[in-house]
């Protein structure tokens, strides 16, 4: 967004986001910005960020307008988790950095406009051999793979078993608001396999053999064309885990966040899985062991394929799906780090040496404290903001109808139209004047709270619902004041405001 109006907004220089703001005329309902034509100043921003991070030896295949106004994608190319989780964080700050140079600011927090598309991060993983072997490879026979339905075993299982510690992973503050949005994959995790792969394993299972999907073919609208193949794992954009050929993409993360933490989870949870898969497998004798083998597959699939679903996970019917299958349903952010110190949890980080017992509580606490102390400066912003600008502008444009409505009265003209809106704004101001009170009463009570997860709860519980009261008020009210009387820009201001 344009530097000038980022200023001229404190919500979004303290918190990240705006924690006010009137729906704008336009949003993202036609979806033209979508795919369009970037603007030339951001275009600009693009090719010097794409300089910048060449020198650094970071390249990105693409870089395009997302669905949200002024919301950009743009995608990096893999390398191993460790030198892409650092690029990960370069680009983040280089982003910021050359943002300024062109009077811009880039912003990376999760939701910074209510009522348009958030921003999140899609972590592409798979597992390959020292030599490059790719262990996602399904090859042109998926079903006589033995060793990649192995290691597509052990994920299912992983994913299955460690469904919390997957949510931990991207939980935030600012991650809470576009989980479940019908923009991003619901909190629910599970795992979509495509057409192909589902089938197989449905056979696995079943213990039949697999018939296969055949090619089938793209519909493109015209004779005219030649028909494609499509491709067997097709694409379901709302799954949150979901496989794309030879990786899968795990679709929950916040764009603010690292990487580290999604993969430091994925990598130790398979790896605990294909480590139970060997102690299993090795002491029987070889000329037995590929019958063991499909075995072990045939019994981890049976075990763990209530984690598949290849169906829509934004609709109601999933929720209620889910619930019967058992997964979790972490929805938010303390919801899901309540699990982080359970048992289980903390076995899997200890037995494969990745965090030891007190690395994990320590991870816990500093979790939840940096969650409350998010959403507490929110509430501060928001108390500061209502009382130091909103209010003061209703009451001065309030001033000018009654002096209106008087000057009129004196001369015998009609005030209907003067008297609703005086009426209107001091009933949503008494609102806002009261809500605004109750807001700081709640948010002092919060320090009087000492347990680390109690005071999260109480934030998630009582401060958010109170913010959320405030700026009900204050935002039908910037539908009804004059806006040159508002004190900040509006939605609309900010995004279009790069022409």
């Amino acid at each position: 967004i344009d530097k000038e109006v980022y200023l001229k907004r404190p919500d979004l220089r303290y918190t990240g986001r705006t924690l006010f703001g009137a729906r704008p005329s336009k949003g993202q309902e036609l979806e033209d910005h979508y795919f369009g034509t970037i603007k030339p100043r951001v275009s600009a921003f693009m090719k010097e960020y794409d300089e910048e991070l060449w020198k650094l030896g970071i390249f990105a295949k693409t870089k395009h307008n997302e669905v949200a106004p002024a919301q950009h994608e743009i995608a990096p190319i893999f390398t191993t988790t460790n030198i892409a989780t650092d690029h990960n964080q370069l680009m983040m700050e280089i982003a910021k950095k050359v943002a300024k140079k062109h009077d811009l600011v880039c912003l990376l927090h999760e939701k910074p406009f209510e009522g348009v598309n958030g921003s999140g991060k899609h972590n592409n993983w798979s597992m390959s051999t020292d030599t490059g072997e790719n262990l996602l490879e399904p090859g042109k026979t998926p079903a006589n793979n033995t060793q990649f339905l192995v290691f597509l075993a052990a994920v299912i299982k992983a994913v299955d078993m460690y469904q919390d510690l997957l949510r931990i992973s991207v939980a935030s503050a600012g991650n809470d608001h576009r989980l479940g949005a019908n923009e991003a994959p619901p909190a629910i995790v599970s795992i979509f396999l495509g057409d192909e792969l589902g089938g197989i394993v449905d056979s696995i299972e079943s213990g039949t053999p697999f018939a296969g999907v055949g090619d089938l073919q793209m519909d493109i609208g015209t004779a005219v064309l030649p028909h494609f193949d499509k491709d067997t794992t097709d694409r379901n954009r709302t799954s949150p885990f979901a496989f794309t050929g030879n990786k899968f993409e795990f679709r929950m993360l916040g764009s603010s966040s690292s990487i580290s933490g999604a993969n430091i989870i994925l990598n130790t949870a398979v790896a605990d899985v294909l480590s139970d898969f060997a102690k299993q497998l090795a002491p029987i004798d070889e000329s037995k062991r590929d019958e063991a083998i499909t075995k072990l597959i045939k019994d981890t699939v049976t075990d763990h394929k209530r984690i598949i679903f290849n169906g829509d996970n934004y609709s109601d019917e999933w929720v209620v799906e889910a619930a019967s299958r058992g997964l979790l349903n972490l929805k938010t952010t303390v919801d899901a780090l309540a699990t982080f110190i359970d048992p289980k949890n903390v076995k899997v980080f200890t037995k494969n040496g990745v965090f030891t017992e007190s690395e994990i509580h320590s991870r816990y606490e500093i979790l939840l404290e940096e969650y409350s102390k998010v959403i507490n400066i929110e509430a501060i912003t928001t108390i500061d903001l209502a009382k130091q600008a909103i209010l003061p502008a209703v009451l001065e444009y309030q001033k000018m109808l009654v002096e209106l409505l008087a000057t009129k009265t004196a001369c015998n003209l009609p005030t209907t139209v003067e008297t609703a809106l005086a009426t209107k704004i001091s009933t949503l101001a008494e609102a806002l004047y009261n809500n605004i009170n109750n807001l700081e009463e709640i948010v002092a009570q919060a320090k009087t709270l000492t347990d680390s997860l109690e005071t999260a709860r109480y934030f998630l519980d009582d401060v958010i619902p109170a913010m959320t009261a405030v700026r009900t008020e204050a935002d039908e009210l910037e539908l009804t004041v004059a806006s040159k009387y508002w004190p900040l820009p509006s939605y609309g201001e900010i995004l279009y405001s790069v022409h």
